[in-house]
This record gives structure tokens, sequence and C-alpha cells, in this order.
């Protein structure tokens, strides 16, 4: 058995083809990411991953509209969002395949 702590992981990210991680995997990336109200991200895509968004808790703005608790965003590759926190967030995301510097900034 091995074990680990979230807040030992960078970001929230704990599975993928990275380190520090708790679980070494090409297949796929998990992280708990949690955000306070106001909290952004630039505008990206990601060229070869999938990545799937679960909001947690909160209610965040993604590719211009705003998710709450329950919705699931899945943005394809090329598909472009920004980020933003609306309240205090928790999102589970997992992106699929791992691909180490597949994040792309658009600008916008």
């Amino acid at each position: 058995m091995k074990t680990a702590h979230l807040d030992d992981m960078i970001k929230g990210w704990f599975v993928g083809a990275f380190s520090p991680t708790a679980l070494i995997s090409d297949a796929c990336e998990v992280a708990v990411k949690r955000y306070k109200a106001g909290d952004r991200e630039a505008s990206h895509y990601h060229r070869v991953a999938t990545e799937v968004t679960l909001i947690l808790e909160g209610t965040v703005r993604m590719a211009g509209k705003e998710w709450g608790a329950g919705d699931i965003v899945v943005l394809e590759p090329g598909d472009i969002t920004d980020f933003e926190a609306l309240t205090d967030a928790v999102n589970v995301v997992v992106k699929t395949p791992s691909v180490p510097n597949d994040k792309f900034l658009t600008g916008v």
C-alpha cells in the first residue's frame, strides 16, 4: 500500500504522468481543485486531452456559461475555455490521456 496527501500535490493534481503524484498514469490525470470566489484561469485549450470537470460545490463560469453543483462539463480537444470561480468552489477534474504540456493559452 502507498499513501499520499492532497496537500502534497501541485494544484490538486494527484493522478497522472507527472510528479508528485499518488499514482503515475499515462491514461489519465485526476485533480480536486479548490477555488476562492474570484479565482481565475486564463483562456486555454488542449490539443490531445479531453477534460471532464465536475462542479462539486459552488458556482463557476467556464466557456462563457455559469455552472453549479452537479454540473459536468466535457471539453474535447480544441474546445476553448476560461475559468472563473463566482463563489468558493470545489471541482473534480479528469483529463484523458495524461499528456504533459498539453495546455495552450489562447490570449483571448
